[in-house]
């Protein structure tokens, strides 16, 4: 049986559960669980559902309980770590989420804020420590992304303190001065940052792990960057490098056509070749076309060879 996870223990390379869209909208749970084997097989650290590009804003409660069961049993009978998402923009569906996915036994539940109005401290405290009651010994883990309605800033981190059940944040990592700000304030928790900077997060002492889009790309080959990371940091932090001229290359361009991170999470997975889930997005949300894939795959072969030949 896995160690209970806290803040201390709560690291490494986590992959996103991605959801298969079938072309008249429904999802595909084969693929789903196919999906679910391979991430199983690459031995990540752990696997985590309903996360921004799992779509948790834009599904049923039966079709979230149907994702999720089917993660809750594949993981449990191989002793993989999951996480599930109990996210969703309304407190109160997020609070039945949350009831539903603690009887799945995950090792820790993500979720947000409330975000259709703006809570202030004391709304968020209150919620927060709800959300901590409901889900009895298993902790939290909140995921505070850059486009959600109240961003947290360092200083607030100390507020958290006082839900001793939250075990860790999911944010965006920024410039030194937060890093100095966040250690001052947020040490009582475990740090994820995005993937592409999880290197430099573990060379300045602030990141703990990712739940993450490079491992979209291959997951074997994020999990073993990951190990590097504490062995040559410098040769992790040039690969680094390498993804972030990938990046900026091939992806910022698809992100100035206004594709959303979903659709461009799905769309490096497919560039990968590990996942086979597609890159369809759910309506009424527009996709990246896999006509893209193999253009974009032969540059990413160029210049994240890394994270080819680790599959191969």
């Amino acid at each position: 049986m896995n160690e209970k996870l806290n803040a201390a223990n709560l690291k490494g390379n986590w992959a996103t559960l991605l959801l298969p869209v079938n072309a008249d909208n429904s999802f595909n749970y084969q693929l789903l669980t196919d999906e679910i084997d391979m991430l199983i097989e690459a031995s990540v650290d752990g696997i985590y559902s309903n996360g921004t590009a799992g779509e948790f804003y834009n599904q049923t409660e039966a079709e979230y309980d149907i994702v999720n069961s089917i993660l809750a049993e594949k993981c449990l009978l191989a002793g993989m770590r999951f996480q599930v998402g109990a996210s969703h923009p309304s407190p109160i569906i997020s609070l039945e989420r949350l009831k539903r996915a603690a009887t799945l036994k995950p090792d820790a539940i993500q979720i947000i804020l409330p975000d259709w109005v703006t809570v202030t401290d004391t709304e968020m405290l209150d919620y927060l420590h709800k959300m901590a009651d409901t889900a009895g010994d298993i902790p939290l883990v909140l995921y505070n992304p850059p486009h959600a309605k109240r961003v947290l800033q360092p200083k607030d981190y100390e507020l958290l303190k006082q839900v001793p059940q939250l075990i860790g944040v999911k944010l965006l990592s920024r410039d030194q001065e937060w890093v100095q700000e966040m250690k001052l304030y947020a040490t009582h928790l475990s740090i994820f940052v995005p993937g592409h900077f999880l290197a430099s997060g573990v060379a300045n002492g602030i990141a703990s792990g990712a739940y993450s889009n490079v491992a979209c790309i291959n997951p074997k080959a994020a999990q073993k960057w990951w190990l590097m990371m504490h062995t040559d940091i410098h040769a992790a932090l040039k690969i680094e490098q390498s993804m972030l001229a990938f990046f900026a290359e091939c992806i910022a361009p698809l992100q100035k056509q206004d594709y959303n991170n979903p659709a461009l999470d799905k769309f490096l997975a497919a560039v990968g070749g590990c996942y086979q889930v597609g890159t369809r997005l759910r309506w009424p949300y527009k996709w990246i076309a896999e006509s893209h894939v193999t253009a974009v795959r032969e540059r990413a072969r160029q210049l994240i060879p890394y994270f080819f030949d680790e599959a191969e």
